[in-house]
């Protein structure tokens, strides 16, 4: 009979299976970060569930593809892996992003649960949205600068938007941002145009709670402007506080395009809640009259960089001190309890230097007893000074009357 297989050698063959993610992507290792993502794009539409219900190899392809980008999608990552494989890299933090299409109602209440209870979940947008974009069946509104649009989309579905930009606006700079006052999860979308009139994702930008609302926006200022990754971080929160403290800036990446040309923009609205829509409200800029909000932002965020560095630092010598700290700790308690002991073995020397043997301890009726016994000794003594006080009195009183008596008898 065969032996089992470990939980171990599995996971050992697994690894012994993986591929390049290069070669998974079909990219070189000079790659940008732009070309990595348009072949992640295309390869995990090609491979979608939701296209391939019935075919496990492309289950098992769109996995493998998935795994691939966000190895190289992580700057860290891909220098980790670059320098050292996949020794270097933690598979068990690998996020497989989750497309809720393809969930059954069941597994959706369970993502929504966990949703709500703080449990980081990356969505996806879903395939049917993107292969209709791609295929140029999508209908687009016009979305004049200056003038918010407030509709409401459904959920796993896209309000897909064109904007119009002349070449002096495309040098002043472009936002395009959305907000929902109810607090609904979307997806800010930006498009490229293909050849064949279709679409295909370029950026993606999670809405995230900012007060009362949440909100998400894209910025084309000509500089790199950065964004802030909150899954990663809240991953980082559930292992260890400090970690996530240290790690709280290692999300915070530039934007893959800088700046747009004159000409027709498509962005899109897609509703990521689980079981409702959502409400929103999408604008497009001219950032030409935000001249001192751009210098603001380009402020602020050079600081922010300046302080990811400053962490790092801060980390090792923290984690120093830290450990400094434990050990001390760990030595003061040790210590009171050897101070503790001599004492207590020192008080016994002391009472060592007798002679008497050690008195038995009496119950609480013997106790009673004798103090009873006290008290009525106590009783008969206070007796019997009385009694001898009394007779002293009346002998010295009869002494006096016959001394008396004596006088007067006649001579």
């Amino acid at each position: 009979m065969p032996a089992r297989r470990g939980k171990s050698d599995n996971q050992d063959a697994a690894k012994q299976l993986r591929r390049d993610p290069y070669d998974v992507l079909g990219v070189s290792r000079n790659s940008t970060d732009q070309e990595i993502k348009s072949a992640y794009r295309k390869m995990a539409l090609k491979y979608h569930p939701d296209k391939n219900a019935n075919d496990p190899q492309a289950a098992d392809m769109f996995k493998e593809v998935t795994f691939s980008y966000n190895i190289l999608s992580d700057p860290d990552k891909r220098r980790q892996y670059d320098t050292a494989g996949f020794e270097a890299v933690e598979s068990e933090s690998q996020d497989l992003e989750l497309d809720l299409s393809s969930l059954g109602t069941v597994n959706t209440m369970f993502a929504a649960l966990f949703s709500k209870l703080g449990v980081p979940i990356k969505t996806t947008v879903s395939a049917t949205v993107l292969e209709e974009a791609l295929n140029g069946a999508v209908t687009t509104c016009q979305l004049p600068l200056g003038q918010p649009v407030v509709r409401k989309v459904e959920k796993q579905c896209a309000h897909f938007y064109s904007v119009s930009i002349t070449e002096e606006e495309a040098q002043s700079g472009f936002v395009c941002r959305v907000q929902s006052s109810d607090k609904s999860k979307f997806k800010l979308l930006y498009f490229d145009q293909e050849e064949n009139c279709g679409l295909s994702l370029a950026l993606q930008e999670d809405s995230a709670k900012t007060g009362k609302v949440t909100s998400a926006g894209m910025y084309f200022l000509g500089f790199p402007v950065y964004r802030l990754d909150q899954v990663a971080n809240s991953m980082a929160a559930a292992k260890d506080p400090d970690t996530a403290f240290f790690k709280k800036l290692d999300g915070f990446q530039p934007c893959e395009i800088t700046e747009l040309k004159a000409g027709t923009h498509v962005f899109a609205v897609y509703g990521d809640n689980f079981f409702k829509s959502a409400s929103y409200s999408i604008e497009a800029l001219c950032a030409a009259p935000f001249t001192e909000e751009k210098e603001n932002l380009r402020a602020v965020e050079t600081q922010i960089l300046s302080k990811r560095v400053e962490l790092s630092k801060f980390e090792t010598e923290y984690r120093e001190v830290l450990q400094q700290f434990t050990e001390m700790t760990s030595r003061y308690a040790q210590e009171m309890q050897a101070i503790d002991e001599l004492l207590k073995e020192r008080n016994e020397v002391h009472a060592s230097y007798t002679v008497v043997p050690p008195m038995k301890r009496s119950t609480s009726k013997s106790k009673s007893r004798s103090a009873s016994k006290d008290a009525q000794e106590d009783g008969q003594v206070r007796d019997k000074k009385s009694t001898t006080r009394d007779r002293s009195k009346k002998k010295k009183w009869y002494n006096i009357h016959l001394k008396v008596a004596d006088k007067r008898k006649p001579c």
